[in-house]
């Protein structure tokens, strides 16, 4: 996924003859704390809600403002991975987005990001969850795979988590399956550390609540 399948179509970017006071009131709109100006279709740079209420003159237009060392953005490009590390680096709640010649396309919010990785975790389908606890030598995914399917069951996610230190690592499954007592009995049959499992309902579904408000409240 790369950011131009990302892109937010509904949040317009300020033009430098907007005045702080539209731009305050955009942000309020649009529940961001920055957003882009452009000039031409040629971005100029991020303005933010403390930018501006620190210029203590809230009617002057964005022109007044110093964007040279305000211009966050990413490539058209740029895969997902790096929209996130642009976002946490510059704090954002949003990240601009520029075309191979460096004009504006458009943007990306951090709810397009988090929606994005919740489809991608399959936050809303039920199932269950499996945490093996691996030495990284052993870790085969063919395997873990094989062990589950022998189950008639399905993995439909998965990711690693590595640690240095001893050279182990954490490989959590998201199964197919409410009921995870069998998976668990053939990892176990095959000297597998299942570290941890979730396959009640309700701590599925309180997963799901917690997503579903974190979501609302960034539309608040």
């Amino acid at each position: 996924m790369i950011a131009r399948t990302l892109m937010n179509d509904t949040i317009p970017p300020l033009k430098l003859t907007d005045s702080g006071t539209k731009a305050l009131a955009w942000m309020g709109e649009f529940h961001v704390q920055q957003l882009p100006v452009v000039s031409g279709g040629e971005y100029v740079g991020m303005i933010a809600e403390y930018q501006i209420l620190d210029h203590n003159d809230p009617e002057q237009s964005l022109s007044e403002y110093d964007f040279r060392f305000d211009r966050p953005y990413v490539s058209d490009t740029a895969h997902i991975y790096e929209l996130m590390k642009a976002t946490n680096e510059h704090k954002l709640s949003i990240i601009p987005v520029l075309d191979e010649d460096g004009d504006y396309s458009g943007l990306v919010t951090l709810e397009n990001l988090l929606e994005y990785f919740a489809q991608l975790s399959s936050v809303q389908d039920p199932g269950g969850i499996i945490i093996l606890d691996i030495k990284q030598h052993d870790y085969s995914l063919t395997e873990i795979a094989h062990l589950v399917e022998s189950n008639n069951a399905k993995i439909i996610n998965m990711y690693v988590t590595t640690n240095p230190q001893n050279e182990r690592m954490d490989v959590t499954l998201k199964i197919d399956r409410t009921d995870l007592s069998n998976v668990i009995a053939t990892f176990e049959r095959f000297k597998y550390d299942v570290k941890a499992s979730y396959e009640e309902t309700e701590h599925l579904e309180d997963m799901r609540e917690r997503y579903n408000s974190l979501m609302n409240y960034l539309n608040v």
